[in-house]
C-alpha cells in the first residue's frame, strides 16, 4: 500500500509523527488546502514526469505551473508528463496522493525554488486522503532530492 510505504520512509526521518489521515479527499491541491486548512500555494505538489523515458518528480508550490521554457532549459527536452495509467506503476504511488516518499528506486526527485517561499509546506502521503507537514530541510532531507530547480511560471 502507497501510504504505509510513504509512512514508513518518513519513519526513517523521524517524521511519521508529521502524517495526517482526513476523512475526506485531499487529492487536489484545493482539496489537500481545505483539509489542512493552510493556503493552496502551501501544498507541495508533486508532478510526474518521463524525463529519456525515465520517471522523475518535481515537487512544486500548490498553486505554480511548470514553465516548458524552463523546463526545457533545465532539462533539454520538450516536458512530458506521465499517463495517468501509468503513474502508479512507474513512481509507486496512485494520482492524489504522488509524494517523493517510498516510491519507486529509479525515480529522482527535484524540489521547485517556488517552494522556498514557505516555512511550511504540505506534500501528500501516498494516499489520496492525507498529508505531512514539513520545514523545507526536513522536506529536503526526508525527499533525498538531487537539486533545486527552477522550473515554474513566477507570477507577476
Amino acid at each position: 500500500m502507497s501510504f504505509t510505504k510513504a509512512q514508513e520512509h518518513l519513519k526513517k526521518y523521524n517524521l511519521a509523527d508529521k502524517i495526517k489521515e482526513f476523512s475526506c479527499s485531499s487529492a487536489t491541491v484545493a482539496l489537500a488546502a481545505e483539509a489542512i486548512n493552510c493556503t493552496e500555494d502551501e501544498i507541495a505538489k508533486t508532478l510526474s514526469f518521463l524525463l529519456n523515458d525515465e520517471p522523475i518528480l518535481i515537487v512544486v508550490s500548490g498553486a505554480s505551473k511548470i514553465d516548458n521554457k524552463k523546463y526545457k532549459a533545465e532539462f533539454k527536452c520538450k516536458a512530458k508528463m506521465i499517463p495517468a495509467t501509468d503513474v502508479e506503476n512507474l513512481i509507486g504511488h496512485n494520482i492524489g496522493g504522488v509524494c517523493p516518499f517510498g516510491i519507486n528506486e529509479n525515480v529522482k526527485v527535484y524540489l521547485d525554488v517556488s517552494l522556498k517561499k514557505h516555512q511550511i509546506v504540505y506534500p501528500a502521503c501516498g494516499s489520496s486522503n492525507s498529508a505531512v507537514k514539513l520545514t523545507i530541510p526536513e522536506l529536503e532531507k526526508s525527499s533525498n532530492y538531487l537539486k533545486w530547480i527552477d522550473v515554474c511560471k513566477t507570477s507577476e
